[in-house]
Formats: C-alpha cells, sequence, structure tokens
C-alpha cells in the first residue's frame, strides 16, 4: 500500500494484481463497470487511449476478459489501483505474439482517474506494471503514446524509458494531428 496526503487527510492507495480481485466480493463487484467507466471517461475528455470515441461497456468487458485470459498464461500483467476500496486505476502490458518477439511486451494502456491525478497512481501502476515485466523475463518494455501527452511521457522517462522514434503528425483525430511517440525500457542492460 501506497501511502499519499492530501490537505492533512491521509488516503491510502492499493495496487494489485487483477488476479487478486476476483477473490474480495467487495473489489470485484463492478469491476468492469467501474473499469468502464474510468476508460470511457478518459476519453471523453480528450485521453489518447486508443480510442476516439468513448468504448461502449461491452467493448471494455471483453478487452478485460482478454487480458486477464493472457496474464493466466504468463503473456500479460494487468494492475488494478484502488483508493479506500474504490477503483481509481488500471494498466497492463502484453508480450508480442509473434514467436521472435516473444521476449518484448508492449505497455499497452494506464488509465487513471482524473479526480485522482498527480497523487501517484498512474506512476504506482506503472512501477508494479514494469516489476511484472521484469519478473516475467520481458526482455524491453515498450509503448507508444500521443505526443502532446506531456505528463504520461514525463512519467515513463521518469521511471526509465528512452524515446526511440517518433512519427510527426500520425495520429489523426478529426482535423487535429499528433505526434506518435515511442519509448522502451531496455532490461537486458541490466542482466
Amino acid at each position: 500500500m501506497d501511502s499519499e496526503s492530501t490537505r492533512g487527510v491521509t488516503a491510502e492507495f492499493a495496487v494489485l494484481d487483477a488476479l487478486e480481485v476476483p477473490g474480495d466480493p467487495e473489489l470485484d463487484a463492478g469491476f468492469a463497470g467501474t473499469a468502464h467507466r474510468i476508460l470511457a471517461d478518459l476519453v471523453s475528455g480528450g485521453a489518447a487511449l486508443g480510442w476516439v470515441e468513448p468504448p461502449s461497456s461491452e467493448e471494455v468487458a471483453g478487452l478485460l476478459d482478454d487480458v486477464v485470459r493472457a496474464v493466466r498464461t504468463g503473456d500479460a500483467a494487468l494492475r488494478v489501483a484502488y483508493l479506500d476500496r474504490r477503483l481509481v486505476g488500471l494498466g497492463y502490458w502484453l508480450r508480442y505474439t509473434r514467436p521472435t518477439h516473444r521476449p518484448h511486451a508492449d505497455l499497452e494502456k494506464v488509465a487513471v482517474h482524473t479526480a485522482v491525478h498527480g497523487r501517484g497512481v498512474g506512476r504506482a501502476l506503472t512501477a508494479a506494471l514494469i516489476g511484472d515485466a521484469r519478473a516475467a523475463g520481458v526482455e524491453v518494455l515498450t509503448l507508444d503514446a500521443r505526443g502532446d501527452n506531456a505528463h504520461a511521457l514525463k512519467l515513463y522517462r521518469s521511471l526509465g524509458f528512452a524515446e526511440y522514434g517518433r512519427l510527426r503528425d500520425f495520429v489523426a483525430v478529426g482535423e487535429r494531428r499528433y505526434d506518435k511517440v515511442f519509448y522502451m525500457l531496455d532490461f537486458r542492460q541490466e542482466r
């Protein structure tokens, strides 16, 4: 558990392996629905999470089912963050599926409810996912982000990710264009 203090009030958040959630009926109740609301609200607010329009609840439930299946086979990690036993964030990585790329994984999403932005939840989720990747024998963890997502890019750099490429004006949202930025964390240098 990480402790976070705001205006003299200490709130604790926990970052859990998502496979722990079904063992706790209180945390499990409404998990997919709350995850959907977090993702849909972020996308509605313009967050770059892979959707232009907010995803449907069915789409998010299907995504979570797919990721959990991959977690059970060792091909993914899914972490969730709870603040006072309320889901406030989630993130996951998936191994590349090509046989030649199996030692590598892509950090697909880290999403944190806007009410807790700036309180360390995204950092804790990402750090836990990095630890999971190391433990799973991942050699290189990659990610891509929209170039205007300065807070996320700063977080990734602070956790050791390095930019290895950029596609200028690659992401199109209506008439707006954004860079697509590629980052990597190479664990091979640690061995």
